[in-house]
């Protein structure tokens, strides 16, 4: 538990998306919390003597909205859904590709939406994956009732199910409960249906989870049983001997996504760094510590060639033999659309 302990402790500063680790003050990366490893920044720390500076936040729309108003950073870590709304907004220029040694090693699959990179260069480096599935407590729920993304809204867990504050995982989680698994195309009907059947979960929710760490927490207490969860939520677990599963083959699906970095207009700090910073995360050397410390995978597709498929396995990254809802870039006048009808399904309408 001291891990979930310090995790709620930094998830603490989010609010406020303040500088929660002062560094190098040279360069300021707004991250989500818990991706100061060193492992990552090794490379940079080495050049520089420090880590850069960092501020953290919980979501991807808590992000958009804090530098949309302002907030200066150098450095963004946004997932791909969101990198239309920074470009629209003119917060973000390109990357200089020869300035990125290892992008040669960075798998073609996360580049193929113009939205991330057209020819007007690389707007988005992709750097971390994992994917969105069923944790469970093992020791409380039986491993047939989580073969199905219906247990979510199985009476018999009301009030011991979790899922997250965010509006992408739960429509993605809608979706393919409702039978889809391509959400760059929703007719009304299939929109309809996913809402129906969020409306169906709500009264099942203790909460709706914030960030990892909150709901690692909430399943190590004993509250919750049944999560909707990313792969570091499961790590933290693990890393705590709680008996968490991860079932990443409901017969309806899973989800998969991936974030990255964005260069900002008008950093306060100095270019070069970024770009130093960059370098360090997508070194093959920096994936055993992303992967171990928590539980996501590396978008250089050589440094991943290079770990024991059974420690991907461990951490949720293994093969999918399940239907898969790919979180690529969307419209955002869907992203919109999803976001009013949750809070309107979190308020109990």
């Amino acid at each position: 538990m001291k891990r979930l302990l310090l995790a709620s402790t930094l998830a603490g500063t989010i609010l406020g998306a303040l500088p929660a680790r002062a560094a190098d003050p040279e360069l300021l990366v707004f991250d989500w919390a818990g991706f100061e490893v060193d492992g990552l920044t090794a490379q940079y720390k080495e050049k520089y003597g420090d880590t850069p500076t960092y501020s953290f936040y919980g979501s991807d729309d808590e992000a958009f909205q804090k530098v949309a108003s302002g907030f200066k950073a150098d450095v963004v870590h946004p997932c791909t859904q969101m990198v239309s709304k920074y470009r629209e907004a003119g917060l973000i220029e390109p990357w200089d590709t020869s300035k990125i040694p290892e992008f040669a090693n960075i798998d073609p699959k996360f580049l193929g939406s113009s939205i991330l990179k057209d020819e007007g260069g690389l707007w988005y480096l992709p750097t971390d994956w994992g994917v969105t599935a069923v944790a469970y407590n093992k020791d409380e729920v039986p491993e047939e009732d989580v073969a199905s993304l219906q247990v979510f809204a199985d009476p018999k867990y009301a009030g011991r199910v979790s899922i997250p504050n965010s509006s992408d995982d739960v429509w993605a989680l809608a979706y393919l409960a409702t039978g889809v698994t391509d959400w760059t195309e929703i007719s009304d009907d299939q929109f309809k249906a996913a809402a129906d059947w969020l409306r169906k979960v709500h009264p099942n929710i203790r909460s709706y989870w914030n960030d990892p760490a909150e709901m690692s927490q909430i399943m190590a207490s004993g509250e919750v049983l049944i999560a909707w969860s990313w792969n570091d939520g499961v790590n933290y677990l693990k890393q705590d001997n709680y008996p968490v599963g991860f079932q990443r083959a409901p017969k309806e699906g899973i989800s998969t996504w991936y974030c990255g970095m964005v260069n900002m207009k008008d950093g306060p700090g100095k270019e070069e760094k970024a770009y130093d910073f960059v370098n360090s995360w997508i070194r093959p050397d920096a994936a055993p510590a992303l992967i171990a410390e928590i539980g996501y995978g590396l978008s250089n597709t050589k440094a991943m060639a290079a770990i024991d498929p059974q420690v991907l396995d461990d951490a949720g990254l293994g093969a999918i033999t399940v239907p898969v809802l790919a979180q690529t870039p969307n419209s955002n006048a869907l992203r919109e659309k999803q976001l009013a009808e949750f809070e309107k399904i979190k308020s109990g309408f």
